[in-house]
């Protein structure tokens, strides 16, 4: 790390690519997706990790990056909405079952969701409850998006 005027120069590995951003110690990762990285994917909804809608991978689990500072994200693999492969099984479940309306909230629960049957591929109904507990969307019910996981539980 290069430190500077109060700002330092990290890297982070972000959808499988090394970047290298300029942030000062209190960045959330959030912002530093959105305005250094050009990836709006994960959006500011609560901004106190609430609501999800700014939900990444971690190492494998959910984190919401608005409780995430950049610095704390040296070191560790982070996958965005961007990052998923064009036609993961989760976005064409979603869109096969309409489990979005307005849509602001639905990249989080993609990586929500995404990451729960990369660690559960066949999940049970409370682990299922379990997960989506940790997003919220004010459109729709959860229904939609639960038939769309049970959908590629199915498969």
């Amino acid at each position: 790390m290069l430190r500077y005027e109060g700002k330092t120069v990290i890297e982070l590995d972000v959808n499988g690519e090394k970047r290298t951003v300029t942030v000062r110690p209190s960045d959330i990762l959030l912002d530093v997706l959105r305005d250094q990285l050009g990836l709006t994917g994960a959006k500011p909804g609560c901004r106190n990790g609430d609501c999800g809608a700014c939900t990444v991978i971690m190492d494998g689990l959910p984190a919401k990056s608005c409780l995430v500072l950049a610095v704390e994200a040296v070191g560790r693999s982070i996958l965005t909405v961007e990052g998923l492969d064009a036609g993961s099984p989760i976005q064409g479940a979603f869109v096969a079952k309409s489990a979005f309306q307005c849509g602001y909230c639905t990249s989080g629960f993609l990586m929500v969701c995404h990451a729960m049957l990369s660690k559960y591929p066949k999940p049970e109904e409370h682990v299922l409850e379990e997960w989506l507990q940790s997003n919220i969307c004010r459109c729709t019910s959860y229904q939609e998006i639960r038939d769309a996981v049970k959908s590629i539980i199915q498969q």
